[in-house]
C-alpha cells in the first residue's frame, strides 16, 4: 500500500457495546480499509476507533461510520466527562505514507460536504482544512457543546457550518471534519479523588493558559475508577514529547502529595511519539508495541 491515510473518528458512545459493534461493523465492512483499533471509555461515555487505508476507501468507510452513529446515537440522552457536539464528534483524516495534509484536507471537504448533503449533519472544517482561522482549534467549535449548537446554529452567523443545513440535526448534533498531524490521546490518573487538582494541573500544563505548546489538557473525575485524570491531547509530539508532559504533571501531583497511578495511551502512536523506555517511565498501563504502535501494526518496521 504506497498510500497510507489514517482515519481516527470520535463516537459519543461508550457505554453501549452492541452500538458500536454496529458502527465498528460499517467501518469494517468498506473493501480496502485495515480496522487498527477501537476503544470505549464509559466515564468519557465516547469510542475511538482507528483505520487506515487509501483515499477512496477510507472516506467510503468514514462516511459509513457517521451515518450508522448519526441513526442510533441520540445526544439528548447523552451524559459524559467527554464535552460532544455530535454522535460521530470528530472526524480527522491523517497523513501516513504517500499523502499529504492538503491531501487529507481535500478529502476532509469532500467527505463533509457527503455527510451534510445525504445525512443532513452541520459540518464544520477544522484545522489544516479550515475554512477560516477562527475554525482551526477544535475545541473553539466544540465549546458550546450540543445543547449551546441547538441554539447557535442558525442565528448566530458566525456558527453557519461549511456544509449541511444551517440548523442542529435534532439527535446527531454537528461534527467537526479535518485534516491534521499525528494526535496523540493520552491520559494521566491521579491517586485521588481531588478534582480540583487534577483542574489545576491540567490548566498549568496546557498551552493556552501558559503551559506546553501543543498540549490540550482537562481534568475530570472517574467515578466508576475513584480516581481524577489529566487527560490531554498532544497536537504535535516532536514539539511536547509524552515524557515531558508525564514528568510535569508527576511533580506538580507529588507537590500537592499526590501519586501517578498509571497513564493511558488512547488510540495509536506513531514509534518516535513513544517506545518501550517511555511507555516503563511513564507507567503505561498494558502497553503492547504489537498492538498501539502504527508501524507495527502495519508491518512497517
Amino acid at each position: 500500500m504506497s498510500e497510507i491515510v489514517e482515519c481516527v473518528p470520535n463516537f459519543s458512545e461508550g457505554r453501549r457495546p452492541e452500538v458500536v459493534r454496529q458502527i465498528v461493523d460499517a467501518i469494517r465492512g468498506v473493501a480496502g480499509v485495515t480496522l487498527l483499533g477501537e476503544e470505549m471509555d464509559a466515564d468519557h461515555n465516547r469510542s475511538v476507533v482507528t483505520f487506515v487505508g487509501t483515499r477512496a476507501p477510507v472516506e467510503a468507510a468514514a462516511f459509513a461510520g457517521v451515518k450508522v452513529a448519526a441513526r442510533l446515537i441520540d445526544l439528548n440522552h447523552h451524559q459524559g466527562q467527554h464535552k460532544r457536539m455530535g454522535a460521530c464528534d470528530v472526524l480527522p483524516f491523517v497523513p501516513v505514507r504517500g499523502i499529504d495534509l492538503d491531501g487529507c484536507a481535500a478529502m476532509a471537504r469532500s467527505t463533509g460536504e457527503r455527510i451534510g448533503r445525504e445525512l443532513g449533519v452541520p459540518v464544520y472544517l477544522y484545522e489544516h482544512a479550515a475554512t477560516r482561522p477562527e475554525r482551526r482549534n477544535l475545541a473553539d467549535i466544540r465549546a458550546p457543546e450540543f445543547e449551546g449548537l441547538k441554539d447557535l446554529i442558525g442565528k448566530d452567523p458566525e456558527r453557519v457550518p461549511d456544509f449541511g443545513p444551517n440548523a442542529i440535526h435534532p439527535t446527531a448534533g454537528c461534527m467537526a471534519v479535518g485534516a491534521r498531524f499525528f494526535l496523540v490521546a493520552y491520559n494521566i490518573n491521579l491517586a485521588t479523588r481531588d478534582l480540583k487538582l487534577a483542574k489545576a494541573i491540567a490548566k498549568n500544563i496546557r498551552e493556552k493558559d501558559g503551559g506546553f505548546r501543543c498540549v490540550k489538557a482537562m481534568g475530570f473525575d472517574l467515578a466508576e475508577r475513584g480516581l481524577v485524570q489529566v487527560s490531554m491531547n498532544l497536537t504535535n509530539y516532536t514539539v511536547t514529547p509524552i515524557r515531558t508532559v508525564y514528568d510535569a504533571v508527576a511533580s506538580q501531583a507529588a507537590a500537592a502529595g499526590v501519586d501517578v497511578e498509571e497513564s493511558e495511551l488512547v488510540g495509536l502512536a506513531p514509534r518516535a511519539a513513544l517506545d518501550e523506555s517511555t511507555a516503563k517511565h511513564v507507567r503505561l498501563r498494558g502497553f503492547d508495541a504489537r498492538k498501539q504502535i502504527i508501524e507495527s501494526l502495519l508491518g512497517l518496521e
